[in-house]
């Protein structure tokens, strides 16, 4: 059981969208958050901002988990500030979409570096650092299981991200740390709408059995379900958020 006196939860870019609501809602359930950001420090703040004008605590710490040192550096200055930590959200990630034949070497290694690299490092980090009773929560996407024409690079660094939560499920047993990932569909953010023309973003919308897109809280309850009590028998499983896209 985590301490309900002490939890730190560490949310990866959490300066807007997806990660933003989760790291308000995790603030909102009692944890003092890590809010991660790239790039985007006064979009941080105001995560932070909104946070402690709540009664919550929290800390925006600049780190690119893309780097070798990203990830340690977020679990020092969690230590630092609050003393230690009980949830890691491996929510940062970028996308970078076209055919595979198409796809340059550099788009290639960035994707791999950052939802790959930087989700294995957070947990190889969390492994070593979380407290017993702890949680670590990684983000893939629906995509995976749907295989969609350009989104080759994008999905296999997911589905990469899935085999490893199935397997540190197993090996944190013993901590009594639960692994799981959270897949999304469609989520209205700057990132999903820009680009997108309107007919593209009603047919996508078509598709869906529940006739809209994604916000980002439907997201964030995901996550804090699995980082709360309730959600302790919940172990080795991925999370397919997406309103019933199949």
């Amino acid at each position: 059981m985590i301490d309900t006196e002490t939890r730190t939860a560490i949310v990866t870019g959490s300066s807007k969208g997806i990660g933003a609501a989760i790291a308000r809602r995790l603030a909102r359930d009692g944890f003092a958050v890590v809010v991660n950001y790239t790039r985007g420090a006064e979009s941080a703040a105001a995560v932070v901002g909104d946070i402690e004008a709540a009664g919550g605590r929290a800390v925006a710490v600049q780190a690119d988990i893309a780097s070798i040192d990203g990830m340690r550096a977020l679990f020092d200055a969690a230590d630092q500030t609050f003393g230690g930590v009980d949830v890691l959200v491996n929510n940062a990630g970028i996308m970078q979409l076209s055919p595979i034949a198409d796809t340059s070497d550099e788009a290639f290694e960035r994707q791999v570096a950052t939802n790959l690299g930087g989700v294995f490092r957070g947990m190889r980090e969390g492994a070593n650092r979380i407290r017993p009773g702890g949680r670590i929560i990684s983000f893939s996407t629906s995509v995976v299981g749907v295989y969609q024409p350009a989104y080759g690079v994008y999905a296999a660094t997911k589905a990469a991200v899935e085999a490893m939560t199935h397997i540190l499920a197993k090996e944190l047993g013993p901590k009594a740390i639960t692994v799981n990932a959270v897949a999304p569909g469609p989520v209205e953010t700057e990132l999903f709408m820009k680009g997108k023309s309107e007919d593209l973003v009603n047919a996508i919308i078509g598709m869906n059995p529940l006739k809209r897109l994604g916000q980002p809280d439907d997201i964030a309850v995901v996550v804090s379900f699995l980082a709360g009590p309730d959600g302790g028998w919940v172990n080795g499983q991925v999370i397919r958020a997406n309103g019933g896209v199949v």
